[in-house]
């Protein structure tokens, strides 16, 4: 087989893997003759068999850039406007009516996304003089912000970066960005992206609000597509398992709502897979700086890369919201236990613990640190996660509930009041949010209807093995009803949520990421005229607001009030103890495997987890390893076979070539002819194994919000 035969197979395997049918001489013509003396390599139609766009086929030793003049004769030959150029490895597309230059692309794209972007470009009309639904985004600096996307998408850039301040209404502005690119037929079909199931719900019910002719749908792993629903929300860990299932083509925007940071560097590959315009959405100040010393600093550096700018397309910062009355002010308690403010440790004695109270499993741990001394010393920063002191937590409860009565009186003699309303509590793990959910409501058990009603419940992160089991429910309860008034959270309401009553928050847990301190702050930011909502509350029980500098409020719009650590109960013993190590059967992790009519597994919550942290693990591997077309191919059928079996499976074996659906692709014999040899084939097993199945359940223990 010569090179440009080798490259023309591999190009229908490529047409066919995005669903073309290459076999009923309607779809896709061969060696198609224009006017006597041309030929196009592949001419791709709609159904009807009119023609949509051609493909300038040359061999893989060719750059496919190369054939832009060829494949634009062609074209203008057939009075079409769309080109793919490729050699059977890189795949380039043109809209050579509208771009000046070919582009790279991930896939060719479907019979009937092609069919779709043909008949919109004949409607396509001017964005900028479709007018913005003021009943959308009704603010100046939203029509700004929409405006001036809309000028640089007429200019023929793809991607802009949004920077505005949490509270001021991204999902709204995003909303309007939206149905005027609807209406002006630069988009037929949108994706809406966010990093947790709950801020999916949350976007699905304002869309159902503001885009009614714009049918809006949550798009869950394993599922059907649903190709009648104009935009599609999805989480970063559904899109991950799934965006294999669609063509380059699928999607004409791409909408990136405060995404895990690894969107745009490590798994960047997800949105780089669509070649819809990009938009990504932050309340993240984007300012790179010249040395990269933070995490912080590189998801900024990550995210101006990825979407080619050196600064935000449009900003809208907190002060300037807080400035022109679209935000609320702050003020800012500090109140530290004694412990908490032991910056260089604090001590614990043998004598003060009682041995007698401890399991033998407690007691040996014990000994094993102390190895015979008379104390140890603790670092703060293991509190909740090492170890933990329940007065420590008491206390905090107790003075948060003495300030909202009592008020405090401030450096310059004036005493304030905080608001009593809706709070919420930032904590470090599930124990500590059940713990302290608890403690808060038995502090306001007076202020109950009856002792079965919950003034304070928790919520911990919606995809992981900690799940509370109605997370979404337990929200929605927190924002619609009276109560519960206090809400403790792991990793679910630091970004992305939507509660204009919350006039109080409490951080308990310490963070060292100026990105997610300020994703927590603007939690109370929105205004709320119907409760007269003036200004929010954080009570710092941890130090987190001195360590990000949030002390000079006045800049920021807050107010710093200082209070002395509260002073230990006398008489009372300190008690360290380890967290709970003793281990059983938890009866809400017993599930039935069952199965939906298309005899698909749905997957338990820990199935779900586990299939997530392999596919995104896979992305990785792939994405750091340089595959051509065929194994990309191979690799994408093993992922799926990885995640249906991923109840059992420990490794990938070479053996599993043998069984379907291998064994009808030429099994074990196809799989080493890909890999040039026996021997690449196992290094690649090799390298696979290594990344997917070593320490699958513990990997991500640093990087847990990404799984949440």
């Amino acid at each position: 087989m010569s090179n440009e035969a080798f490259a023309r197979a591999k190009i229908d395997d490529l047409l066919k893997d995005v669903g073309w049918n290459i076999t009923d001489g309607i779809s896709v013509r061969f060696e198609h003759p224009l006017d006597g003396t041309m030929r196009a390599d592949y001419v791709l139609n709609d159904r009807h068999g009119r023609p949509l766009a051609v493909i300038e086929a040359k061999k893989a030793s060719i750059n496919p850039a190369q054939a832009a003049d060829q494949a634009l004769a062609y074209a203008k030959v057939l009075n079409i406007p769309l080109i793919f150029l490729t050699n059977g490895e890189e795949i380039r597309f043109w809209d050579y009516k509208n771009e000046a230059h070919p582009r790279l692309v991930k896939t060719f794209f479907s019979q009937p996304d092609l069919e779709r972007q043909s008949a919109a470009k004949t409607l396509k009309v001017d964005l900028l003089t479709i007018p913005i639904d003021s009943k959308i985004a009704s603010r100046d600096y939203q029509h700004e912000c929409i405006d001036a996307v809309c000028k640089e998408i007429s200019l023929g850039r793809r991607k802009m970066l949004i920077e505005m301040a949490t509270g001021t209404g991204k999902t709204r502005t995003a909303g309007a960005l939206i149905k005027r690119l609807l209406q002006a037929n630069q988009a037929t079909r949108v994706l809406f992206l966010v990093d947790r199931i709950t801020l999916a719900k949350q976007t699905e019910d304002v869309f159902a609000e503001v885009l009614r002719d714009y049918p809006a749908y949550v798009l869950r792993a394993g599922r059907v597509v649903e190709d009648q629903k104009v935009i599609t929300i999805s989480t970063l860990q559904t899109m991950i398992n799934e965006y294999h299932k669609f063509s380059s083509g699928y999607f004409d925007l791409v909408i990136s709502d405060e995404c895990h940071r690894s969107i745009y560097g490590q798994w960047s590959g997800v949105l780089k897979h669509f070649d819809g315009i990009q938009i990504g959405l932050t309340a993240t100040p984007c300012i790179a700086s010249d040395e990269v010393e933070t995490d912080d600093d590189k998801f900024v550096k990550d995210t101006l890369r990825f979407f080619e700018v050196t600064e935000p397309t449009y900003k809208y910062q907190m002060k300037q919201a807080i400035d022109e009355g679209y935000l609320v002010p702050y003020h800012i308690y500090k109140a530290k236990t004694v412990k908490t403010a032991s910056e260089e440790g604090f001590p614990v004695k043998r004598k003060e613990l009682d041995w007698s109270a401890m399991d033998a499993e407690t007691s040996a741990t014990f000994e094993e640190l102390f190895e015979g001394k008379k104390e140890i010393i603790v670092d703060p920063s293991a509190l909740e996660r090492k170890f933990t002191i329940p007065e420590r937590n008491r206390s905090m409860v107790r003075e948060f509930r003495r300030v909202l009565e009592d008020g405090f009186t401030s450096k310059d003699g004036v005493k304030r009041y905080p608001l009593d309303g809706k709070t919420i509590v930032f904590a470090v793990n599930k124990r500590h949010a059940e713990t302290l959910a608890q403690m808060f409501d038995q502090e306001f058990a007076d202020k109950k209807p009856s002792p079965d009603v919950r003034y304070a419940d928790f919520v911990v992160s919606d995809s992981g093995a900690d799940d509370t089991i109605d997370a979404y429910t337990k929200i929605k309860r927190f924002k619609d009803e009276e109560l519960p008034k206090i809400l403790v959270s792991v990793n679910m309401l630091d970004t992305g949520f939507d509660c204009p009553e919350v006039v109080n928050l409490v951080m308990a847990r310490f963070t060292k990421s100026a990105i997610l301190y300020q994703q927590m702050r603007g939690r109370g930011t929105r205004k709320a005229d119907h409760i007269h909502k003036s200004l929010f509350t954080i009570f710092d029980f941890v130090g987190v607001t001195d360590y990000h500098k949030d002390n000079e409020g006045k800049t920021e719009g807050g107010y710093v009030v200082i209070s002395k650590p509260p002073e230990q109960p006398q008489g009372k013993t300190r008690k360290l103890l380890v967290l709970d190590v003793n281990d059983y059967i938890d009866p809400s992790s017993r599930e039935w495997v069952t199965l939906d009519d298309e005899g698909n597994y749905i997957f338990t919550t820990e199935q779900q987890v586990r299939a997530n942290k392999l596919g995104l693990k896979f992305e990785a591997w792939i994405g750091v390893n340089r595959f051509n077309s065929d194994q990309l191919r191979l690799l994408k059928i093993m992922a799926e076979q990885i995640k249906a079996n991923v109840e059992t499976i420990t490794e990938w074996d070479e053996y599993l070539f043998v069984n379907p659906p291998f064994s009808s692709m030429g099994g074990i014999q196809r799989a080493i002819q890909i890999f040039g040899g026996k021997a690449g084939l196992d290094a690649m097993i090799r390298s696979l194994n290594k990344t997917l199945f070593d320490n699958i359940d513990t990997v991500y223990a640093d990087n847990q919000a990404l799984i949440n």
